[in-house]
């Protein structure tokens, strides 16, 4: 069984008529990168906002390695919020350092962590320029490496990709990979669904307070399978569909020699049944199972818990 670096068991939050959290629990593991997801108002932010003890449960335990979650765990904690707190008229090098100071880092492994960092993100010479004299983007990059300078246990990341182009996205996600690699353990909140299918090992919905939604991102796709799969053929519409057998169509789309179409099995039918229906009709070029995104997963979700 995996360690974990951080537990809830049954948060409860309320903001005057409010309630944020309602029961939430969750367990992330060590070395692992851990999607927080939701829509807007979700109770996602007041989670995040109780593990670095900025607010208090009004009920329920959290947990940071096993141990009840306390002040002498703040500075094993990396937090990057959506919204960024850089002082605009400060120069970027003596803000970094005087915000690496203040983690507990001596300026002597404080300078030189930041000038491996600058160099690595080619930005040295950001040093003496203004915060207010760079773009959204380019603070960004400056706040995620004050955020990772002090390498905490555990990063928390509020929609890291803000403000940047694809090529800086891409750089972001291939340090949180290097930093889980290293061992460190990533909580990731974001929108970007794409993102969580490339990153995350582990997921947790929460809608409406509560979490509806919870596991490792490959078990929840693949419970989510819905038996539809994707072929390409040869031979025309209606030859596929005198070998169909009692599968349903869903879709047909018909491209240059190849026609494509989307199947879904009959009930208690394989892939194996589908294919011998379809052999004598149509000449196959490839078939592919359907496996519904993240994104399709989220929306289905949210949309049965509104219902209930």
């Amino acid at each position: 069984m995996a360690e974990e670096i951080f537990r809830s068991e049954n948060i409860t939050k309320r903001y005057a008529n409010h309630l944020a959290l309602d029961e939430v629990s969750i367990t992330v593991e060590k070395q692992s990168i851990f999607g927080l997801l939701g829509p807007n108002g979700a109770g996602k932010t007041s989670l995040i906002r109780i593990i670095n003890q900025i607010t208090a449960p009004d009920s329920g335990t959290a947990y940071f390695n096993g141990e009840p979650l306390s002040p002498e765990h703040i500075g094993r904690i990396g937090y990057l919020p959506e919204e960024r707190g850089l002082y605009k008229k400060m120069k970027v090098g003596e803000q970094a350092l005087y915000l690496a100071r203040l983690k507990g880092l001596e300026k002597r492994v404080a300078l030189q962590r930041l000038k491996e960092w600058f160099v690595k993100f080619e930005i040295e010479g950001w040093w003496n320029k203004k915060v207010e004299e760079l773009s959204k983007g380019m603070q960004q990059k400056i706040q995620f490496i004050i955020t990772v300078l002090h390498e905490p246990e555990l990063l928390i990341f509020d929609e890291p990709f803000s403000g940047f182009d694809p090529i800086n996205t891409d750089l972001i996600k291939n340090e949180i990979l290097a930093l889980r690699d290293r061992g460190t353990t990533i909580i990731f909140s974001t929108h970007n669904m794409e993102s969580v299918e490339e990153l995350c090992d582990h997921i947790a919905l929460i809608d409406n307070s509560k979490k509806i939604l919870d596991g490792k991102l490959k078990d929840i796709r693949a419970s989510h399978r819905s038996n539809t799969y994707k072929i390409g053929f040869r031979g025309g519409f209606q030859n596929l569909k005198k070998g169909l057998n009692g599968h349903a169509l869903i879709s047909e789309e018909n491209e240059d020699e190849v026609n494509k179409a989307k199947i879904k099995l009959a009930d208690g039918s394989s892939l194996n049944t589908l294919l011998q229906a379809l052999i004598p009709h149509v000449e196959l070029e490839f078939c592919t199972e359907e496996i519904p995104s993240i994104r399709d997963i989220f929306i289905e979700q949210v949309s049965v818990n509104k219902g209930r």
